[in-house]
Protein backbone atom coordinates (compact mmCIF):
# COMPACT_ATOMS: atom_id res chain seq x y z
CA UNK A 1 0.00 0.00 0.00
CA UNK A 2 1.29 3.47 -0.93
CA UNK A 3 1.78 5.64 2.16
CA UNK A 4 1.70 8.90 0.20
CA UNK A 5 5.32 9.63 1.08
CA UNK A 6 8.77 8.14 0.80
CA UNK A 7 11.69 8.47 3.21
CA UNK A 8 15.25 7.58 2.23
CA UNK A 9 18.78 7.96 3.57
CA UNK A 10 20.93 9.84 1.06
CA UNK A 11 24.35 9.52 2.72
CA UNK A 12 24.49 12.87 4.52
CA UNK A 13 20.79 13.62 4.96
CA UNK A 14 17.37 12.01 5.09
CA UNK A 15 15.07 12.85 2.19
CA UNK A 16 11.28 12.96 2.42
CA UNK A 17 9.01 13.20 -0.62
CA UNK A 18 5.43 13.92 0.39
CA UNK A 19 2.53 13.69 -2.03
CA UNK A 20 -0.30 12.27 0.09
CA UNK A 21 -3.03 13.65 2.31
CA UNK A 22 -2.45 16.50 4.70
CA UNK A 23 -3.57 15.47 8.16
CA UNK A 24 -2.14 14.87 11.60
CA UNK A 25 -2.38 11.09 11.19
CA UNK A 26 -0.46 11.30 7.91
CA UNK A 27 2.14 13.56 9.56
CA UNK A 28 2.50 11.13 12.47
CA UNK A 29 3.28 8.27 10.07
CA UNK A 30 5.65 10.39 7.97
CA UNK A 31 7.61 11.86 10.90
CA UNK A 32 7.66 8.49 12.65
CA UNK A 33 9.43 6.98 9.63
CA UNK A 34 11.78 9.99 9.50
CA UNK A 35 12.84 9.65 13.13
CA UNK A 36 13.41 5.90 12.75
CA UNK A 37 15.66 6.41 9.73
CA UNK A 38 17.51 9.32 11.34
CA UNK A 39 18.22 7.26 14.45
CA UNK A 40 19.26 4.23 12.38
CA UNK A 41 21.85 6.28 10.47
CA UNK A 42 22.71 8.81 13.22
CA UNK A 43 21.86 11.54 10.71
CA UNK A 44 19.62 14.43 11.73
CA UNK A 45 19.54 16.62 8.62
CA UNK A 46 16.18 16.26 6.87
CA UNK A 47 15.18 17.59 3.46
CA UNK A 48 11.46 17.39 2.81
CA UNK A 49 9.82 18.11 -0.52
CA UNK A 50 6.05 18.31 -0.64
CA UNK A 51 3.71 18.64 -3.56
CA UNK A 52 0.69 17.15 -1.82
CA UNK A 53 -2.74 18.46 -2.74
CA UNK A 54 -4.47 21.13 -0.67
CA UNK A 55 -3.40 22.80 2.57
CA UNK A 56 -3.23 21.11 5.96
CA UNK A 57 -6.15 21.96 8.26
CA UNK A 58 -5.14 24.66 10.77
CA UNK A 59 -5.87 22.48 13.81
CA UNK A 60 -3.66 19.67 12.47
CA UNK A 61 -0.92 22.19 11.74
CA UNK A 62 -1.10 23.51 15.28
CA UNK A 63 -0.75 19.98 16.67
CA UNK A 64 2.64 19.53 14.99
CA UNK A 65 4.42 20.90 18.06
CA UNK A 66 3.04 18.13 20.25
CA UNK A 67 3.76 15.58 17.56
CA UNK A 68 7.39 16.71 17.25
CA UNK A 69 7.85 16.50 21.03
CA UNK A 70 6.18 13.06 21.14
CA UNK A 71 8.51 11.73 18.42
CA UNK A 72 11.68 13.34 19.81
CA UNK A 73 12.17 15.79 16.94
CA UNK A 74 14.26 18.16 19.03
CA UNK A 75 17.09 20.61 18.46
CA UNK A 76 19.49 17.92 17.24
CA UNK A 77 17.46 17.88 14.00
CA UNK A 78 17.79 20.39 11.19
CA UNK A 79 14.71 20.19 8.97
CA UNK A 80 14.31 22.04 5.67
CA UNK A 81 10.88 21.66 4.08
CA UNK A 82 10.25 22.71 0.47
CA UNK A 83 6.56 23.34 -0.17
CA UNK A 84 6.00 23.23 -3.92
CA UNK A 85 2.21 23.59 -3.79
CA UNK A 86 1.36 27.31 -3.78
CA UNK A 87 -2.09 26.55 -2.33
CA UNK A 88 -0.50 24.88 0.72
CA UNK A 89 2.35 27.32 1.35
CA UNK A 90 0.45 29.51 3.86
CA UNK A 91 -0.48 26.47 5.98
CA UNK A 92 3.11 25.20 5.82
CA UNK A 93 4.38 28.58 7.03
CA UNK A 94 1.89 28.36 9.89
CA UNK A 95 3.39 24.99 10.92
CA UNK A 96 6.86 26.56 10.71
CA UNK A 97 5.72 29.38 13.05
CA UNK A 98 4.17 26.92 15.51
CA UNK A 99 7.39 24.90 15.65
CA UNK A 100 9.59 28.00 15.91
CA UNK A 101 7.52 29.43 18.78
CA UNK A 102 8.10 26.23 20.74
CA UNK A 103 11.81 25.98 19.98
CA UNK A 104 11.38 23.02 17.64
CA UNK A 105 13.20 22.46 14.34
CA UNK A 106 11.75 23.15 10.93
CA UNK A 107 12.08 25.83 8.28
CA UNK A 108 9.87 26.16 5.19
CA UNK A 109 11.01 27.13 1.71
CA UNK A 110 9.44 27.75 -1.72
CA UNK A 111 11.67 25.31 -3.59
CA UNK A 112 14.05 22.43 -3.10
CA UNK A 113 17.23 24.29 -4.07
CA UNK A 114 16.60 26.97 -1.45
CA UNK A 115 15.83 24.34 1.21
CA UNK A 116 18.92 22.31 0.35
CA UNK A 117 21.17 25.40 0.46
CA UNK A 118 19.93 26.26 3.97
CA UNK A 119 20.13 22.65 5.18
CA UNK A 120 23.82 22.42 4.32
CA UNK A 121 24.70 25.93 5.47
CA UNK A 122 25.96 26.81 8.94
CA UNK A 123 22.75 28.81 9.50
CA UNK A 124 20.52 27.29 12.19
Amino acid sequence: MDKGFSVSFEGDYVRVDSYGERSLDYARALWGDVTELCEEHNCYKVLGVSNAPGPMPTGDGYEHAGLFVELGLTGKYKIAWAELNDEARKATRFVEDVLFNRGLPGKAFRDEAEARAWLFSDDT
